[in-house]
């Protein structure tokens, strides 16, 4: 009879003990959140659940998303969908452009001087009222009018380049330093605004495509795209970016800081760098010549 006592009061010592040690964690913990925490967390799991879902759905929703669902997470903003580039830009640039070889002395400038404005300022203002117009329309508009134009434009000033060289080399045309340094700057300003231009608009298929995010792959890596963290994340190339390249492109006669990828992207830098290599070094002999014979 002892013993069983003795068993019973052994075993339930540890619920005794239990309930104490229970009794003194519910004293001790009365500051503590304790039960509490729970439904908060999950109501807070479920929001953000709810959250992602909704945003998931917003994407699905978009049209413009749908590029980016194709091409899986872009983890830049040049490859996603973006906002079309101003051309306010563009069109500065192309007016001086204009200005500078309207500037250039007669002999060396395209004739008659009213063919080159008279094309440019229809061809610009088609770019501004296609703006209006409908997607598919105004793709097509822009593209033909901006290719037209920098297409005149190239074509006037490589005519001016021409003559100015055989010039030199001939060792006629214009007689003064001065004169032949500054029609010698412009027409390499011009070459380099041009250029910019035509980098600008082929590169991954022009301002529109690389707005929607249809070309991943680059023709010219800015250090941006292979160091992201130099940047901010909703980076991408613009027209200044572009006539930079070219700028330092026709002072170096090579690829500074950004390098080009695709094949006709090598042939064009190229190309600029040969012609402001030969326009450059027979602008300043010829001017160093005249002086010395003065």
């Amino acid at each position: 009879m002892d013993r069983c006592v003795g068993v019973q009061s052994a075993s339930s010592q540890p619920g005794a003990a239990g309930a104490g040690a229970a009794e003194s964690s519910g004293m001790d913990g009365e500051s503590d959140d304790g039960p509490d925490e729970s439904p908060p967390t999950e109501t807070g799991d479920v929001g953000d659940d709810l959250s992602k879902l909704l945003r998931r759905m917003q994407r699905l929703v978009d049209p413009r998303s749908a590029i980016r669902v194709a091409q899986g997470p872009v983890g830049a903003a040049w490859r996603g969908v973006t906002s079309e580039e101003p051309r306010f830009q563009v069109t500065v640039a192309i007016v001086t452009a204009i200005g500078l070889m309207l500037a250039l002395p007669s002999r060396v400038a395209s004739h008659p001087r009213w063919v080159l404005p008279g094309l440019a300022v229809p061809l610009l203002v088609g770019v501004f009222v296609a703006r209006t117009a409908r997607f598919e329309r105004r793709t097509r508009v822009l593209r033909i009018a901006s290719l037209s134009l920098i297409a005149v434009m190239s074509l006037s000033n490589a005519a001016s380049g021409g003559r100015l060289i055989v010039d030199l080399v001939r060792g006629k045309g214009i007689l003064s330093p001065a004169e032949l340094l500054l029609t010698g700057g412009a027409i390499w300003l011009t070459n380099v605004i041009v250029f910019g231009v035509w980098y600008w608009e082929f590169d991954r298929g022009g301002p529109i495509q690389r707005a929607a995010g249809t070309q991943p792959y680059p023709d010219f890596m800015f250090p941006q795209m292979t160091s992201p963290e130099l940047a901010p994340p909703d980076w991408e190339p613009g027209f200044v970016d572009y006539l930079y390249m070219s700028f330092t492109n026709a002072m170096a006669f090579s690829p500074t800081d950004v390098m080009p990828m695709t094949r006709w992207a090598k042939l064009t830098m190229l190309m600029q760098s040969l012609i402001s290599v030969v326009t450059l070094l027979l602008v300043i002999a010829r001017a160093v010549n005249i002086l010395k014979t003065n």
